[in-house]
């Protein structure tokens, strides 16, 4: 079912229920025992384990389920003619398949399960009572059962389970594989994990790649002695650098638009969809569809309502943001200059030691107590969809971390210009930093799996006290139970643990670009730590965590623009750098030195925002692919519509609506086209 051997058999969702200390006499009233009966009748293959304190429920669909739950989600799909239609069981053949050979992706295949889970109701006339060691359970007429099993804590949890065969396969080829540094089989990794993960691998992969170049230049100025050419050498490593990443994102886009065109990604999920989590979902406030279902054929109160929607939705999203920034001015920025000041003016080791502990314990705090604030001004916000939402708590949680990552390296640079000091918190960030939180993000996991297991075998020998022997974990599932999840640091509702990748890489970027000038060997660092980074966030995914339920986004999202303006800050800040080492004595002349370097940074500015008509976002074979299919499916429209005119007047109003020929086929080959 996962590829070409859709007709095996994989069992992809773990249904979690306590083991029953009582036999129910009637089993037909048992509410594990009907909900395993449900999951049958809906077309699911079914398989139980015991373990030592739970029962697994593992679920397979066959094709023709999960195809069946698609046509009634009304999901669509590409088809071979290039337009994306509802998805029919009844007419297969005609959808395009995954680069795997799958009918379904990952994502719709979770979508599909979510629907089939979640959707087995009570569809009698009348209330039904279940037991459950004793404790009877009224199902509603309608009501989902597993929502009642999970508001009554019967169902434990919900997760999607590992395909041991293309698990071990990745493991081999991928997270083990250290040879080939930053190649990644990134088609596999978006057919096991996903759009949103492979993406992200796709451009840890570029990224690292492309470092490649400033890394080996970055060497070359620190190994190398230039005397008294060291203030040209510097402007050169800068210009170059500015110039480097706006290549790189110019030529990401261009490979994440041709990522999209191979995994046929255009409109084939909706992004909503994709941060459902099972048993989780995160409410949305009203479309404008919505309010203007009541207005009629009015046209004046319809255009009023999407207006009204329209700006409110900016007035709340301004609102909060100035909330966020104005906390951040006020709150944070006084406690993060208080912190380098006295780092600055503090002699002993000892007391800055110290110092930085009660700083890092305050921080965390803070950053707390922004993130709720955060996402209780996101409910407020007319987000279209989950995606918006996430991307508009990145922004301002971001905007948290910006301050407390970078605000003291500033206060160093620009104000003390202190560049020994500065180099120092520089490799502190770089290198310390970024080893603690390699060894804390893959060790940790471990930990918590071991402490679990520790726990589950003791409780196991409390029960069973007369027992001698090893207690051992016979069942893979649960193994994967005790696993935990890849969840974020802030706001599981709407990020996973992408978000704090994502967030490392991105803490990186504005380290080692807007202090370029200072400390040029950090590419180099960064470089080495990205080559490991993509080994041990694959061994993450692979070995110590839960399966992750997928995101249906086909970008970086918010974080493309958060990369954005930091190379707009890198451009600023190392230009203040080379002015003050060229400017040693502060007379603040406008001398040729000077003025070239406001030059170079106008320059500068205008290369970043102008580039991006030299180098095109989507690749050449992409345009000619979609105007292909946009052509083909306008011929076959066209010749469809010639049939239905040709059949007689009769034949032409009963097979499509009674629209003029003219404005019918000016419709459907603008859907076409779209």
């Amino acid at each position: 079912m996962n590829g070409v051997g859709e007709d095996q058999i994989v069992f992809e969702i773990a249904v979690v229920v306590p083991k029953r200390n009582l036999k129910e006499e009637n089993e037909g009233y048992d509410c594990v025992e009907v909900l395993v009966n449900e999951f049958r009748n809906v077309g699911f293959v079914v398989e139980r384990v015991i373990g030592l304190s739970d029962e697994f429920i593992k679920l397979a669909a066959p094709l023709e389920t999960l195809g069946r739950a698609a046509a009634k989600l009304h999901m669509k799909k590409p088809t071979r003619i290039g337009i994306d239609l509802q998805f029919e069981w009844e007419e297969v053949e005609a959808f395009v398949r995954q680069p795997d050979g799958s009918l379904f992706s990952w994502c719709e295949r979770f979508q599909c399960y979510h629907h089939l889970i979640y959707e087995t109701v009570n569809k009698k006339n009348s209330c039904i009572t279940l037991k459950f060691d004793g404790k009877e359970i009224q199902w509603e007429v309608g009501e989902s059962l597993l929502r009642r099993l999970e508001l009554e804590g019967i169902v434990r949890q919900v997760f999607p389970l590992h395909d041991e065969t293309k698990r071990k396969k990745l493991l081999r080829n991928w997270a083990l594989n250290c040879w080939d540094f930053t190649n990644q089989p990134i088609d596999d990794i978006y057919a096991y994990f996903g759009t949103k993960i492979a993406v992200y691998f796709a451009f840890l992969g570029m990224y690292t790649r492309w470092m490649i170049f400033p890394a080996a230049f970055g060497l070359i100025l620190q190994l190398v002695d230039f005397g008294s050419l060291q203030l040209l050498v510097l402007p050169a490593f800068f210009i170059s650098i500015v110039l480097w990443a706006v290549l790189f994102f110019q030529f990401w886009k261009r490979k994440n638009s041709a990522l999209s065109a191979r995994w046929h990604l255009n409109f084939s999920v909706s992004t909503s969809q994709g941060y459902k989590l099972l048993g989780r979902e995160w409410g949305s406030l009203q479309s404008p569809m919505e309010l203007t279902k009541n207005l009629g054929t009015d046209k004046t109160k319809e255009k009023e309502a999407f207006q009204k929607y329209e700006w409110f939705s900016y007035l709340k999203r301004f609102r909060n943001d100035a909330i966020i920034i104005l906390s951040i001015i006020c709150l944070q920025l006084p406690f993060e200059l208080a912190y380098a000041h006295l780092y600055e003016v503090i002699k002993s080791d000892i007391v800055k030691f110290g110092l930085t502990a009660v700083y890092l314990l305050v921080i965390q705090y803070f950053t707390k107590i922004g993130g709720k604030i955060s996402i209780r001004l996101i409910k407020y916000e007319n987000n279209e969809n989950t995606e918006y939402k996430a991307d508009s708590l990145v922004y301002k949680v971001f905007g948290l971390y910006f301050m407390q990552s970078y605000i003291g390296v500033f206060y160093h640079a620009l104000l003390h210009r202190n560049f020994m000091t500065l180099r120092q918190v520089l490799i502190q960030r770089l290198i310390l930093s970024e080893v603690l939180e390699n060894l804390l993000e893959n060790s940790l996991p471990y930990l918590k799996y071991s402490y679990k297991k520790y726990r589950a075998v003791r409780n196991k020998k409390k029960r069973e006290k007369g027992s001698t022997g090893k207690i051992q974990f016979t069942s893979r599932v649960e193994k994967e139970y005790l696993k935990p999840t890849y969840s974020a640091s802030i706001c599981e509702e709407l990020e996973d643990g992408l978000f704090d990748d994502f967030l490392e890489l991105a803490l990186q970027f504005g380290m080692i670009m807007m202090f370029a000038c200072a400390f040029p060997l950090a590419f180099a660092f960064s470089a080495l730590n990205n080559i490991a980074e993509i080994r041990t966030d694959a061994l993450k995914l692979l070995a110590m965590l839960k399966r992750p339920g997928p995101r249906a986004a086909a970008t970086i999202g918010a974080w493309l623009n958060i990369f954005q303006f930091l190379i707009l800050m890198s451009i600023c800040t190392n230009s203040a750098l080379l002015v003050w080492l060229y400017d040693q004595e502060g007379k603040w002349k406008i001398e040729p030195g000077l003025a070239a370097i406001l030059v170079m940074e106008h320059v500068l500015l205008l290369i970043k925002f102008g580039f991006s008509r030299f180098v095109p976002e989507e690749p050449a074979w992409v345009r000619a692919n979609r105007m292909k299919n946009a052509t083909q499916a306008q011929d076959m429209c066209s010749k469809q519509l010639l049939r239905s005119i040709s059949g007689g007047e009769k034949a032409f109003s009963g097979s499509i609506p009674r629209k003029t020929p003219d404005g019918l086929k000016k419709t459907v080959m603008q859907r076409a086209t779209d």
